[in-house]
């Protein structure tokens, strides 16, 4: 794969995670009073890492994230524990990282297009 092509394929994966992180958070909002309800988060940040400091080749696009329950936050009385202060800011810090891998994704765009004028004259 092409180093163009990597690094679109980890903004893609980048853009997917933070899709599925929106929809996870979304679902913690929703049952923030359902008795016995653990709240769940996506894991892609570590998987990404652990994959990209691997010795061997690996295929990016295969790249997946995954759903999990994080069972580290404090338990309310009724089994719950879903904050909404923790989950709005789980909100905040996944449309930073959205718009981020946008303007990338963007940018590297820009770069493709700049050069194939370039070499177009």
């Amino acid at each position: 794969m092409s180093k163009t092509n990597s690094i679109i394929a980890i903004i893609e994966a980048g853009i997917k995670a933070e899709g599925l992180r929106q929809k996870a958070i979304a679902n913690n909002v929703a049952n923030l009073e359902t008795p016995g309800y653990r709240r769940i988060d996506v894991k892609f940040e570590e998987l990404l890492a652990k994959s990209l400091d691997s010795s061997g080749s690996v295929e990016l696009s295969k790249l997946e994230p995954q759903i999990y329950r994080p069972r580290q936050t404090p338990v309310k009385s009724n089994g719950n524990d879903v904050t909404l202060e923790s989950e709005v800011g789980a909100m905040i810090k996944n449309s930073l990282r959205y718009t981020t891998y946008i303007r990338l994704l963007n940018k590297r765009y820009k770069q493709i297009e700049l050069a194939i004028n370039v070499g177009a004259r």
